[in-house]
């Protein structure tokens, strides 16, 4: 597309003129090509003649001799790189050399693994592989199909949670495939991070476990976007070595990258427009002009709210153009979802505003701009969002829209830092004892756990099996470990996407109590309290009572001009400590914590402004839950020179924790909402001012203890950024939290500022 033209339009349009940032040229850059030292076999190099690939990139190419060579590879390169030919080519070649031979892949999404269903048959259907050596395995599947596809299958199509759930309890269904399996892909590695990463790990290494006592010994294909430790990353998930792929190859068509930031609407409290509303103008601009667009939002309720918006100021200037644009997001039906795939892909529709739920390869078509509503939340889904326009090796653009935050308005100020900036670690934590756990009564249940399956697990599992014991659900005999009657089927009661399994449940009671949704009870308090708005494919939902022990919220349709923010408050209490070292001025500790969070209301906010209208207290059960957390004292002379220079020293811990928790994603692949914090002018265990950071999941996922690592880089950054920040008493933009329970009282900048720089001075 013309880049060029389009955004000097924009740039001449008033209501834009303040709104550019920075605009980054990404250059076009050619592909480099490389030659296969054995040619690939007849009918596997003709299948891709006909589909025009007539040479290799590569990192394509030394993909496919290190697996030839019988390696386990980690392909880490951007998107639109060919990452899918790096794991088809050698599966099509061994298959054709060995009718017996099985691979198992596995995406993050069902829809990923349909999308790429219909591009194995495209390749291969017919001329490799019949329809019925190929399939997808999931929740979707016809029973009536499931036995047919266990015995006919050579290539499966599935999903981290089927594995867990379906398969593996149920192996000896699978005996044929398991002793025959070849290979296994894992795709979309980066995703596979935190709790989801750490509960697949476990699960990658139960099914190594099964295939090991039936004889075999898979290779393993990863594949991801950039991130800073893949080779790190793929050994972790896997539990073997691997040979990092991370040269790209591929031609690129160049990419102007706008970072767009909403104009200040108050400029003593520095407060801007709100991001939607900034959204909505843009993205039905680009809509208005023809301009295949993909949205993407933070969150459920803003996807919502932003197709709901633009839908209505499409209806005002073209009302041809309000069903060419849809909304996209996890919660809608199967169906549904598929749909939106279709008509996208097919070019019926123009638009589409999603969560980061299509960010993963599923082949949408030719994009022409990408909008990025708030920072993702890394660098890496940065770019691999923004990476979904130009994949036809077109020039593209993408937009990314601040957010009224510290990290989103560090950027804004500090571009040079975004693009030169390393990827982040993608964490995992194979020692959580929540998840730990569960997987080994699983495996348990597969087959009596040994002492030798220490080698597999990577790990000593005396210490966990005898705890097991002790609780009644393990029972030792002749050496091995079997569940007890107690444990029955375990499988079913681990959610692999969170650490609880636990969910609630969203009834209409305008259609007869019929579901429309589930959700996580971790967060059930804080998105379905009574008086909650919940919106579900564009319409407002009025919750109206939340059952907490039938674990069922039931909603009204309700036109509402407003939308709901919970409000909360947290404790911390320390359990043990784990580390402790000297970091600037003071001293660091890293442990495992009690987190103690209890919603005591809401605001009602009102579209498009933020203008809270309304509050209103609730009374709900606190949840508590054991984690890892960082903290680190305040030292007596920092004390002292607050009240010297009469500043507000509980107002500053807090700012300073705000801003601190806002920039720690700038060092690890999480998002704000993976941690939260915890101030304090004298904590009661300690009898000292501190302030915690912890993993806002049960057991940790390894977050606090980067942050334990890199605490003086921390707050460094968050020094800079306060100080840069323009505001006279703190702002969205440097220390104030949307999801401060406490309405973001006290903060103070200034006292701040006299932390952070006490704090990073040596002693």
């Amino acid at each position: 597309m013309d880049t060029v033209s389009f955004l000097s339009y924009l740039k001449s349009r008033p209501q834009f003129k303040d709104q550019f940032a920075h605009v980054e040229q990404i250059p076009y850059r050619q592909g480099e090509h490389g030659i296969l030292q054995n040619p690939l076999h007849p009918t596997l190099q003709s299948l891709l003649g006909a589909r025009g690939i007539r040479q290799l990139y590569c990192h394509q190419v030394k993909a496919i001799e290190t697996v030839r060579a019988g390696g386990n590879i980690m392909v880490s390169t951007p998107s639109a790189s060919g990452k899918t030919l790096c794991y088809n080519i050698p599966v099509l070649e061994t298959l054709l050399a060995d009718p017996l031979s099985r691979a198992l892949y596995l995406f993050p999404t069902k829809a990923l693994a349909q999308d790429q269903l219909r591009g194995l048959i495209e390749l291969a259907g017919g001329e490799i592989l019949t329809t019925g050596d190929m399939s997808t395995f999931d929740g979707d599947t016809l029973p009536g199909l499931r036995s047919n596809i266990k015995k006919r299958g050579r290539i499966i199509l599935t999903n981290p949670d089927m594995l867990h759930l379906g398969i593996l309890p149920n192996h000896q269904s699978w005996r044929r495939f398991l002793r025959n399996l070849k290979f296994v892909i894992i795709d979309e590695a980066h995703s596979y991070r935190g709790v989801f990463g750490s509960h697949l790990a476990l699960v990658i290494r139960r099914l190594r476990r099964l295939c090991n006592d039936l004889g075999s010994h898979p290779q393993f294909i990863l594949c991801s976007a950039t991130i800073a430790n893949p080779g790190e990353h793929a050994e972790n998930l896997v539990g073997l070595p691997f040979e990092l792929v991370s040269e790209d190859g591929s031609p690129y068509g160049g990419k102007d990258f706008v970072f767009w930031n909403p104009p200040v609407v108050d400029p003593v409290k520095n407060t801007r427009r709100s991001a939607s509303s900034e959204a909505t103008a843009l993205f039905t601009e680009l809509v208005s002009h023809g301009i295949r667009s993909l949205a993407f939002t933070k969150t459920r309720r803003l996807t919502e709210l932003i197709y709901i918006y633009s839908r209505d100021k499409l209806k005002e200037t073209d009302p041809l153009l309000p069903p060419l644009i849809k909304p996209y997001r996890a919660g809608y039906l199967p169906e549904d979802r598929r749909s939106i795939e279709r008509d996208f892909f097919n070019g019926n529709l123009l638009g589409v505003i999603a969560t980061s739920a299509l960010e993963a390869g599923i082949d949408i078509g030719n994009l022409d701009a990408t909008v990025l509503v708030g920072y993702p939340g890394s660098i890496a889904s940065t770019w691999q969002q923004a990476g979904r326009s130009g994949r036809r090796q077109a020039k593209s653009l993408s937009f990314l829209i601040a957010l009224d935050n510290p990290l989103d308005q560090y950027f804004m100020h500090h571009p040079g830092d975004f693009f030169s900036r390393n990827y982040e670690n993608a964490l995992v934590n194979l020692h959580n004892p929540y998840i730990l756990e569960s997987h080994f009564l699983c495996a348990a249940w597969e087959l009596p756990l040994t002492p030798e399956n220490s080698e597999v697990f990577g790990m000593d599992l005396e210490a966990v099996l005898e705890e097991l014991e002790e609780k009644g659900l393990l029972k030792k005999r002749d050496g091995k470990w079997y569940p007890t009657p107690a444990v029955a089927y375990p499988a079913r009661r681990v959610n692999i996407r969170s650490a609880s399994s636990e969910n609630y449940v969203i009834k209409d009671q305008s259609r007869d109590n019929q579901v429309l949704e589930t959700i996580e009870a971790s967060v059930a308090f804080s998105e379905i309290h009574p008086g909650a708005v919940y919106l579900h494919q564009g319409e407002s939902y009025l919750v109206t009572d939340l059952d907490v022990a039938g674990k069922t919220a039931f909603a009204k349709l309700f036109d509402a001009p407003y939308y709901t923010q919970a409000k909360e408050i947290t404790e911390i209490s320390i359990k043990k400590k784990l580390k402790e070292r000297e970091g600037g001025k003071t001293s660091v500790f890293l442990g495992h914590t009690e987190v103690k969070t209890t919603v005591i209301g809401f605001r009602r906010k009102a579209q498009l402004s933020e203008e809270v209208v309304g509050e209103e207290e609730l009374d709900l059960p606190s949840q508590n839950f054991n984690t890892v957390a960082l903290w680190f004292d305040v030292p007596q002379t920092i004390v002292n020179e607050i009240a010297e220079k009469h500043l507000d020293f509980a107002g500053g811990l807090h700012a300073a924790e705000h801003a601190s928790i806002g920039l720690l994603p700038l060092f690890a692949l999480c998002d704000r909402n993976d941690i939260g914090g915890v101030s304090t002018s004298l904590h009661w265990e300690t009898g000292r001012p501190q302030i915690f950071i912890y993993d806002a999941y049960p057991g940790g996922i390894g977050i606090a203890e980067k942050g334990f690592e890199i605490i003086e880089e921390l707050w460094e950054t968050t020094l800079k950024l306060i100080k840069d920040c323009p505001c006279e008493e703190g702002c969205p933009s440097c220390v104030q939290s949307p999801k401060c329970g406490n309405n973001n009282q006290p903060l103070d900048k200034e006292a701040a500022m006299v932390i952070l720089e006490g704090l990073i001075k040596p002693k």
